[in-house]
């Protein structure tokens, strides 16, 4: 596993900044973990990364539908959001391992609650809270994690 660097963002400006930061070195096919609890920016976070990669219009969050799709020039992204399943086996109807192709990018809110039902991840985001502020680590889990955690640790300094 690679050095875990860990950052400090102050508001939901920084995070949106974090993700324009981190857009241009998006390489798919990637999968990204959202871990944090509730209100720890998480959505927040995807939300800007898609729209940093081009995505014009709303950005609605999966909570309640589980899965958005985002057809962009260069690539796809699919915004998961596992926080109201009760099983991972649930995921099964989505049929994941089909959406998935060299073009996707792959966000997960909540991994934890997909068991084996996920992909791997190349790239872990921990969001917590950290009173006003919210603190940040990564962990790169694939040679394209870790590409985007040397891009990380510079846009945390």
């Amino acid at each position: 596993m690679a050095e875990r660097p860990a950052g400090h963002v102050c508001d939901e400006a920084a995070l949106q900044r974090l993700a324009r930061g981190l857009a241009p070195s998006i390489r798919t096919p990637l999968v990204v973990y959202l871990h944090g609890e509730l209100g720890a920016g998480k959505t927040t976070l995807a939300r800007a990364l898609i729209q940093a990669l081009g995505h014009a219009g709303r950005v609605k969050s999966p909570t309640y539908g589980l899965l958005e799709h985002y057809e962009l020039p260069s690539l796809r992204v699919l915004h998961l959001d596992l926080y109201r399943i009760g099983d991972p086996g649930e995921l099964e109807f989505l049929g994941i391992p089909d959406l998935l192709d060299d073009r996707t990018l792959l966000l997960v809110e909540w991994p934890e609650r997909g068991g084996d039902q996920l992909p791997a991840a190349d790239l872990s985001i921990h969001l917590e809270h950290a009173g006003r502020v919210r603190s940040l680590a990564f962990d790169a889990h694939s040679e394209s994690g870790r590409g985007l955690l040397q891009i990380l640790a510079e846009l945390i300094k």
